[in-house]
Parts: C-alpha cells; structure tokens; sequence
C-alpha cells in the first residue's frame, strides 16, 4: 500500500505530465492559428485583387 508521500509524489508526476500535455498543445494551437491568420490574410489579398480586375474588366 502507498504511503502518503508516495501518493503526493504520483499526484505531483501526474500533475507534470498533463502541464507538459497542456503546453504542448497550446504550442500546436498557436501554430495553428499563425498558420490560419496567413491563411486568411493570403485569401483577403486574392480577393482583393479578385475585386480590382472586376472593377477594371467592367469600365
């Protein structure tokens, strides 16, 4: 049977682990979301010169 200074030192490791778990995917998110904020500014600039060419094409 555990002992309550092992039960705080498996409480602790598992404490770790999920902090470990949670910073890792904040990492992958942040990743994620300076990929999608390109993403979009790359689509707003195509649309963008989408727009011009229709107002040049219809003078």
């Amino acid at each position: 049977m555990m002992d309550a200074m092992e039960l705080h030192g498996r409480a602790m490791a598992d404490a770790r682990e999920r902090i470990n778990q949670t910073e890792l995917a904040l990492e992958r998110t942040e990743e994620m979301l300076a990929g999608n904020i390109a993403l979009c500014s790359r689509i707003r600039r195509v649309v963008e010169a989408a727009d011009r060419l229709v107002k040049i094409d219809s003078q």
